[in-house]
């Protein structure tokens, strides 16, 4: 079927061994050019889950208070009332409430199971989540003290902080898998340059020829590129295939995990589609380099 990109062709270009790599190495391209931009997707859903989960929150710890013998007093109300008052009268709170046993149970979950009784005899510390108004800027270590001062123990989380060094590796890997596309790109650049620059060399007789009898470059160019385009087409649709298998394999392995270590990194409709539409981009790249190949070089000869 990749036949019908290819117009009536006076040069034998369907004899060349270059017929036989080029789709494998455009495959290869694909293949490494898709993972890395589905890691990038995944990883722009990832971060924007993160921030908007955690932007504009914090979270206090409030300890069991001990009592003169170092026993635990498991009757912690009055102090997390005490806080939970206190964070209320801050102007830049928004909300504060303490969370459940089953809410902590829930947290708990994903390193102890289900096991609802084990975390009700765990000496845990009571939680508050604090969520803060959009132009608070309130500052932790302030707060903190605030707490500290009237409840003592109390210590406050503040996840921005956790979010920036998060966020900064996160953007140093997008860097790293930005610059695999652009290396996988010129990669495929120089295996058409180098394999057209070849098919000139080895039909070099037939183009005199053809020049002789009053064909133009632009006719020469234009077989150089369907052909181009074709094989194009042929190795991206092989490589979208086997990066389709491995992203949905490694979807499957991350769904074993459960969402409660990290968010979702599966794509949507329309990440698949800007990745079902890479094996064009990549054909019309290597025609693109073809043709201009092919010109450059021709328009060099005497």
């Amino acid at each position: 079927m990749f036949g019908l990109f290819e117009s009536r062709s006076d040069l034998p270009l369907r004899t060349d061994a270059s017929r036989r790599f080029l789709p494998w190495l455009v495959a290869l391209n694909v293949y490494l050019a898709a993972l890395a931009l589905a890691g990038l997707m995944a990883l722009g859903d990832a971060v924007s889950a993160w921030d908007k989960g955690l932007t504009g929150s914090m979270t206090v710890q409030i300890p069991a208070p001990v009592s003169k013998d170092g026993d635990r007093i498991n009757d912690n109300a009055p102090r997390v009332a005490r806080a939970l008052e206190l964070l209320r009268a801050q102007p830049g709170v928004a909300a504060a409430n303490a969370l459940s046993r089953s809410e902590m149970a829930a947290l708990m979950e994903p390193w102890l199971g289900s096991a609802g009784g084990l975390v009700a005899e765990l000496p845990l510390p009571a939680l508050i989540d604090v969520q803060l108004r959009d132009s608070a800027g309130i500052n932790a270590e302030g707060l903190q003290s605030v707490l500290a001062a009237a409840v003592p123990g109390a210590t406050v989380d503040d996840h921005k902080k956790w979010l920036d060094r998060l966020l900064l590796l996160i953007h140093s890997v997008e860097l790293v898998a930005a610059a695999v596309v652009l290396l996988v790109a010129g990669a495929a650049i120089a295996t058409v340059i180098f394999i057209t620059r070849t098919g000139l060399s080895l039909h070099q007789d037939v183009i005199s020829l053809l020049h002789v009898i009053g064909a133009q470059d632009d006719y020469i160019a234009k077989q150089f590129q369907s052909q181009a385009l074709a094989l194009g087409i042929k190795g991206g649709a092989i490589g979208f295939l086997l990066a389709a298998l491995t992203l949905g394999g490694l979807g499957l392995l991350a769904g074993r995990l459960g969402s409660q270590f990290l968010p979702p990194l599966s794509l949507g409709p329309l990440q698949w589609l800007l990745l079902a539409g890479l094996p064009l981009a990549v054909a019309l790249i290597g025609m693109a380099t073809a043709r201009f190949t092919v010109m450059r070089t021709l328009a060099r000869l005497p």
